[in-house]
């Protein structure tokens, strides 16, 4: 309640003193008719209600958005190191091999928590320095727009990989189509942040909710004395409180508590894409032992891998 209510904290205070002040004020002059038809308060807050529902839905609409395209975004990270686990050429599961998948891994990662960051307005570059080497770092530094720097260190490594026959041209496509995804879903979280809600509607609304909370009192003065302070001052907070909710999703990247949990988000594709390059470098050691086992003394191959 403190947080919920310290968003309207101003509102809350001015419409206390307000509703104090008529009361004071028709108490000392009671001989002066302060008072009006209660249908006309009734017919501006119907407006209102109309209003603010339109307005609670567009916002929505936008929050709702972001966390479908967040939730693309999951996916298309697992899809990208799936393929790339998967396409690249190693049948001997080699260090160099295992290397540019744990780092591919990272980089996406890194991706993740850049993009998170730069819709925030915040450092992308923090999160990240301990997922990128220093050569990447030193990279992505030189760009103004380091998630898309980071696309581009993708497209990259994979055209190494091409050029040394450890995918081939239809894999390339592939893969290269769902960096593509990634990018669109980049586009369109920056369109969601950049796109502005127009800013004569939200006036507009606010003045037609002050004129509904000023003209209130006029008409239950009559009926319910002293306690329309407390009746005008509950409506008041839920009609301001429906109004901030409307501003806080309209802006689903603003860190705040309603926005969309683009960290946590990032940090679970984090540890599922880790947990799939070790996953898949265990299953390859466990093959190779049982191989050994069953035909010759276990001899570790030149240039591979193993945690022993």
């Amino acid at each position: 309640m403190k947080y919920v209510l310290g968003k309207i904290k101003t509102e809350l205070t001015l419409v206390i003193v307000f509703c104090i002040s008529f009361q004071m004020f028709h108490y000392f002059f009671e001989t002066i008719a302060i008072n009006i038809p209660i249908a006309i308060p009734t017919i501006i807050g119907t407006i209102i209600s109309l209003l603010l529902a339109f307005k609670s839905n567009q916002a929505y609409d936008r929050w709702w958005e972001a966390r479908i395209i967040w939730g693309s975004i999951v996916n298309d990270s697992r899809t990208l190191l799936r393929q790339i686990i998967i396409f690249y050429d190693d049948p001997d599961f080699s260090v160099q091999a295992n290397d540019f998948k744990e780092k591919f891994a990272k980089r996406q990662a890194a991706w993740c928590y850049s993009l998170g960051q730069s819709l925030r307005e915040k450092d992308p570059i923090k999160p990240i320095k301990d997922l990128l080497d220093e050569d990447e770092l030193r990279f992505v530094k030189k760009h103004k727009h380091v998630p898309n720097a980071i696309l581009l260190l993708h497209a990259k490594d994979l055209k190494k990989a091409l050029n040394t026959n450890k995918i081939n041209v239809y894999q390339q496509v592939e893969i290269d189509n769902t960096l593509s995804r990634l990018c669109d879903a980049m586009g369109k979280c920056e369109r969601i942040k950049n796109t502005i809600f127009p800013t004569t509607y939200s006036m507009y609304i606010r003045f037609a909710l002050c004129l509904f909370i000023i003209l209130l009192p006029f008409g239950l003065i009559n009926n319910i004395g002293w306690l329309q302070i407390p009746l005008v001052t509950t409506i008041a907070v839920a009609f301001f409180l429906i109004e901030k909710m409307a501003i806080h999703l309209q802006d689903p990247f603003e860190n705040r508590p309603t926005d969309t949990p683009v960290s946590a988000i990032s940090n679970t594709i984090e540890k599922n894409l880790m947990q799939m390059v070790n996953e898949y470098r265990d299953e390859f050691e466990e093959e190779y032992y049982s191989y050994q086992t069953a035909n010759q003394p276990i001899k570790p191959l030149k240039n591979t891998y193993f945690v022993l």
